[in-house]
Order: structure tokens, then sequence, then C-alpha cells
């Protein structure tokens, strides 16, 4: 998880400039002992303990692969016994997927991508994705959390299987589903959004929204909704609402968005847009981190 050492607030106007002044800081949390921390302290003596992201921070640009490396390191310290138990526990009532691979300290598990599966791994202690194996690594320690949710992994991993997405894609022909369905995606390639009249959100900043995730609103165009018009993807307006316009927050603008201190109100959610949580960032930064990687990819440098 990438962040900031300093996130300009909703309000600050030099937010942007400060900001770029700053280096950027990788986080990273885990299980606290003194030992665990004086290990990490020790290998990241520039590290400092952020009480708003309840993570360690770790500035300069290779941050985030020597974390890696500390974390790969630290999955190995394991308690012996540990260890030793989770490798029993394997053989005795295994996991036989075609997705699961035995490795000396644990399992590598590769699955096409579904977002069920990553939040699945993501509550097991010390899993870890590997960029280079393209895979998950899962130390033997936490075998029996990786068993109590493999049931729910396995069968997401299925259904995100390229032949099953197509099955279920040629059952929706034709159905109301659909229909609804292409009407949604319409309606977003639009990039509108219904904000109350009497309470507009600030323009390039970054909200969360409870229609379209974490986004960055560029203007007020101060055309009145339709409420009939848009029932089916508003159905909570009940007000007077004008349309802003929108577009996906970038990865940097994501990095600098500093997270609110508590969850949205029922105001908030009710009006539609909020300043984005902690746990809101998160998966949009990483989701962003991934389109940049994509569009690289795609448009390499001449």
């Amino acid at each position: 998880m990438r962040t900031s050492s300093r996130f300009p607030s909703m309000n600050d106007e030099n937010g942007e400039d400060s900001a770029a002044m700053e280096p950027k800081l990788e986080a990273v949390s885990f299980a606290f002992d003194q030992m665990t921390v004086a290990r990490f302290r020790e290998t990241f003596p520039k590290a400092r303990w952020s009480d708003a992201l309840k993570a360690w921070t770790v500035p300069g640009v290779t941050a985030r692969r020597r974390i890696d490396k500390w974390l790969a390191s630290e999955a190995t310290r394991h308690d012996p016994y540990e260890q030793e138990r989770g490798r029993d526990a394997y053989q005795f009532e295994p996991i036989l997927s075609p997705y699961l691979d035995v490795t000396a300290t644990g399992f590598l598990i590769r699955t096409p991508y579904s977002r069920t599966v990553v939040d699945e791994l993501r509550q097991i202690p010390f899993a870890r994705w590997n960029g280079d194996e393209k895979a998950w690594e899962v130390p033997y320690a936490s075998y029996d959390d990786l068993q109590h949710r493999w049931e729910a992994i396995e069968r997401a991993a299925k259904r995100a299987e390229p032949e099953e997405r197509r099955k279920r894609a040629e059952a929706r022909k034709g159905t109301d589903e659909e229909a609804k369905a292409k009407r949604k995606v319409s309606e977003r390639r639009k990039k509108r959004l219904p904000v109350p009249s009497y309470d507009l959100p600030p323009l390039e900043r970054t909200v969360a929204t409870s229609a379209y995730g974490i986004v960055v609103l560029t203007e007020i165009t101060g055309e009145l909704v339709d409420r009939t018009e848009v029932a089916e993807h508003h159905p909570d307006i009940d007000d007077e609402r004008v349309w802003a316009g929108w577009r996906p927050a970038t990865l940097d603008e994501l990095i600098h968005t500093w997270p609110a201190r508590a969850e949205p109100s029922d105001y908030e959610r009710l009006r539609g847009w909020w300043q984005p949580t902690l746990e809101e960032l998160r998966p949009a930064r990483s989701a962003a981190k991934s389109r940049e990687r994509r569009r690289a990819r795609q448009d390499p440098p001449t």
C-alpha cells in the first residue's frame, strides 16, 4: 500500500505544491511484538509510525521493494513450531487444487483475477503478493487460516475463469439483466454525478462517492437533474440536484489524499459524496497503480 508523509486536506490551497516537494513513502503494518518491531527498526532506521495510517512509513523510491524483501524474510522467521504444525496440518488434510502449489516454506496461489480472491487472501496473516512469480505466497504457519478461507477462494477463482465468464455472458444475452447492465455502463460513460444544489462538492479534489467510488469532480454544470431519468441508477435522490462532471482519480492524487478520520455520516452518504477513508483509499490506490502499470506496458517510452 502506497502513501505519503503528508496528505493535503480538502481545503489546503497549497497542498499539491507542498506535497510534491516531499518524498513518497511506503506504508507497512504487521502484527505487533517487540522483537519484530526491533528487527524492523534495525532494517529501516528512517521508518516512522503514523497514527493516521496505523502503519509504519518508510521513505525512498526503493522502499516498496525493500519492504517486500523484509516481509519475505520475516515469513521464514515464524516460530519453527508454527511452521512445522502448519506443514503437518497440510500433510494430514491437504488442499488439492490446481490453483495451489507447495513450496519449501509454504504455498503459491495463482488464480484468475478476482476481487473476492484478493480480499480473502489479504485476511490471511503474512500472505503477500509476489510480483515475480505473479502469485500469492502463504507460509505454512498460516495454513489454518488458508484452509478456513479456501472454499471461498476456489469458488471465486472458478467463477473468474474465462470460460465461466463467457458462459455467464451468453446466459445473460437478451435478458433484462443484460439490458440493465448496458444502461448502467452507458450512464457511467457520461461521467456525471447528481449532487445537491445546496451542498456542492469541491472541484479538483478527490472525493468518495456512493455511485462511482473515489473520483475527482471537474465541473458543476448547473443543469438540473431529472429524477425520473436517473431513478434506476441513483434511487436515493429525493431533493434538488445538479449535474457535476467527474474523472477517475490518478494514483498521485490518491497518494496525496488525506484520509478522513471517521466513517461518513448518514447525511454524507445521502448527499452522495464525502472525504474518503483510509479503507476506501487502499483499494483505490491499488487499482490506480494497476491501471498505470497496464498503461505503461501498452505505451512504452520512445
